[in-house]
């Protein structure tokens, strides 16, 4: 298994830095789009979304009243309900991992089925859609800067992922409508009513019972960035409590989503044309403690509806999880339609940081992981 591992930083992923050459020629053409960070994606050419069944709701903004006039943006074009949303151009810049990625394409796809014009020219558009990460503070400063950037061209702003998710109550966010990372399903209400001039905000978590779920639905219409990969969020949010981290805030503790989601959104991304699928997430080892299953369960249900020319790709686990499941994962990286590739982050060989960032392993455990896929 000496091809199929890499054990890199949790903050900058390598592409496929682990795999060997005889891995690549079995790649497909997707391939040709990955770049140095294979966590991090830039677009391919955008095409247009695939034909697809939607059907039109008629969208109730729920923001209550005392909150909406209290947030109602000063500028010099009143809040005006006259306004026909879903004809205007959207801008949509996205940072970060392919979970932030996958949850752009989501925006986009319901965007555009509502009849909002998707556009790759940020001056052309009626709003901004700016989709953060808090990872890595380059990519927050970004973020930031093109918050002001769009005020200065007087663009209509609205705000996704982790960096207001986190910490809302940053005055450079003051008067911005944010739309949360479980509430993506409800990205064309918010834009809506940002394109009306109010500022609205959801941030709350899905829950079924009292249970937290994964997030928004699998079954969204999708605009990809390359229409040769899938990204799919198994779950979402970690176990752990690392001192350092910020996107814990951001996408809270573990909810995965079930088995057969998630294998009915792999056979419909196959039937779109897809020959990759990326299955991404915080912790991919962690999936499915909430639910009372584990990656292993998941990953040969999805290997049985794999067709023949593609391909299946984890992404980043940690190592306690991983070490819970060797001999399977040893198995599942040796089939011929799973890449060969392990993403586990080192941050450190010292025990004692270890420990001072609270990782929950040791140097012994992270070589244990290593030694034995490499064997294999």
């Amino acid at each position: 298994m000496s091809r199929g591992w890499s054990g890199h930083d949790g903050g900058a992923h390598p592409s496929l830095r682990g795999a060997s050459e005889a891995d690549f020629s079995k790649m497909p053409a997707a391939r040709d789009s990955l770049l140095e960070d294979i966590e991090d994606i830039v677009s391919a050419e955008d095409l247009k979304p695939h034909d697809r069944q939607f059907v039109r709701k008629s969208i109730v903004p729920k923001v209550r009243k005392r909150n909406l006039q209290k947030n109602v943006q000063a500028d010099d074009d009143p809040p005006s309900d006259s306004i026909i949303p879903g004809i205007q151009k959207i801008w949509i810049r996205t940072w970060g991992c392919s979970h932030n990625n996958s949850d752009g394409e989501y925006m986009a796809g319901q965007l555009a089925a509502y009849g909002y014009k998707i556009t790759e020219n940020s001056t052309e558009a009626d709003l901004w859609l700016l989709n953060s990460c808090t990872v890595k503070s380059p990519a927050e400063d970004h973020f930031r800067n093109s918050i002001k950037k769009a005020q200065e061209e007087n663009k209509k702003v609205v705000l996704a992922g982790c960096v207001p998710q986190a910490q809302p109550r940053q005055d450079y966010l003051k008067g911005l409508s944010i739309i949360g990372v479980q509430q993506i399903d409800r990205v064309v209400e918010v834009v809506e009513e940002t394109i009306k001039g109010h500022s609205v905000r959801l941030l709350g978590q899905k829950k079924d019972n009292g249970k937290r779920l994964g997030g928004a639905r699998l079954d969204l219409p999708k605009i990809r960035k390359n229409p040769l990969i899938e990204i799919i969020s198994i779950n979402t949010g970690c176990l752990n409590s690392c001192t350092y981290c910020k996107t814990k805030h951001a996408r809270g503790d573990l909810a995965s989503y079930p088995v057969e989601e998630l294998v009915d959104r792999a056979k419909q991304s196959f039937q779109e044309g897809v020959c990759e699928i990326w299955l991404t997430s915080e912790d991919t080892g962690a999936y499915g403690r909430d639910i009372g299953t584990d990656l292993p369960t998941l990953l040969w249900k999805l290997v049985e509806v794999i067709p023949e020319g593609a391909m299946l790709r984890l992404g980043m686990t940690n190592p306690p999880y991983i070490l819970e499941h060797l001999e399977e994962m040893a198995k599942i990286l040796n089939h011929p339609r799973v890449y060969a590739f392990l993403h586990i982050p080192v941050q450190s060989a010292s025990d004692s940081v270890l420990m001072d960032m609270k990782r929950e392993y040791c140097v012994a455990d992270f070589k244990r992981v290593v030694d034995f896929l490499k064997e294999k």
